[in-house]
């Protein structure tokens, strides 16, 4: 049995490890904004205007440790997540009802909208993927799905059924006026009272949630419409420029963007992966060489 839940054989491992997650996941966001009922949900049951970096933060712990922390520490924090979704209801303003948080169809809406966007973000700023690693990243996706309550089988597991399930809720996605807050929100961000430090680098943001902006799809930049078009190719060479420059920090200097919770679950793994026989001497990112894992007996 592997030390972590997902080993660093997996798909998974060379995306979630790659720094270029940071333009997924909020990419993801300005994404998952697009699904009225799913936006309402999040703007009625989180403190997201008053803390947008916790919220930021709290999502990268949640993806860490479902790829690197042990199969108990998941379930755990899964359960946490489907009992918190479970007490939550959304005022839906289109119908006047409430509703459950954890319908099936908005758990789906996320995660899929999550896990797309790390993977096409990953693949443009220059992770090398075939199409079939592709396809088996989404697969091994499947996982996280049924950590918040989805069925596996519901959830898309390859390139193509992922374009099929897009192209099937583009006409019930919407810019509502949450939406177009939140997209505007993640690229110049309010900064909540115990962040007041950082204004003075607030500017410094803007490339890079303009960066995520763009690497949206072209339909859902047609959506928006909150920039002016950018020309793609400058767009692929920016998202690369930014995965080489993140991926050059150290990782124990890159650990430090996460909760101190998850830092020391990124040392347990560290350890569970040693004892397994695994060379941690340049990291967790050092494992994607092969030559750094244990040799198994055939």
């Amino acid at each position: 049995m592997s030390a972590t839940v997902q080993p660093p054989e997996s798909v998974t491992w060379r995306v979630h490890i790659d720094r270029a997650m940071w333009v997924g996941g909020v990419r993801s966001l300005m994404l998952q904004a697009l699904h009225p009922v799913a936006m309402w949900g999040v703007w009625q049951n989180s403190n997201f205007r008053e803390d947008p970096f916790g919220r930021l933060q709290r999502t990268s712990d949640f993806v860490g440790l479902s790829t690197f922390g042990s199969a108990e520490e998941v379930e755990a924090a899964a359960y946490r997540v489907r009992e918190i979704h479970r007490s939550l209801r959304i005022r839906n303003h289109d119908t006047g009802k409430t509703e459950r948080l954890d319908q099936p169809e908005l758990l789906l809406w996320v995660h899929c909208a999550e896990v797309y966007s790390y993977l096409q973000v990953a693949r443009r700023a220059g992770l090398p993927l075939t199409d079939a690693m592709a396809d088996r990243y989404l697969d091994e996706q499947r996982e996280s799905a049924v950590h918040v309550g989805l069925h596996a089988e519901d959830v898309p597991g390859s390139v193509a059924e992922m374009e099929r399930y897009f192209a099937s809720m583009r006409p019930h996605l919407r810019v509502t006026e949450e939406a177009a807050e939140t997209v505007r929100f993640l690229m110049w961000p309010a900064m909540p009272e115990n962040l007041k430090f950082l204004a003075p680098g607030k500017p410094g943001w803007f490339p890079f949630g303009a960066l995520c902006y763009y690497s949206l799809p072209g339909w859902a930049r047609a959506m928006y419409g909150a920039l002016p078009e950018a020309p793609q190719p400058a767009v692929t060479a920016a998202l690369r420029s930014f995965r080489l420059a993140m991926n050059s920090v150290p990782e124990r200097l890159h650990d430090y963007a996460f909760a101190k919770d998850t830092r020391d679950m990124l040392d347990r793994a560290r350890a569970r992966l040693a004892a397994d026989g695994y060379d941690v001497g340049k990291g967790l990112y050092g494992l994607r060489d092969p030559r750094r894992w244990p040799v198994r007996a055939s």
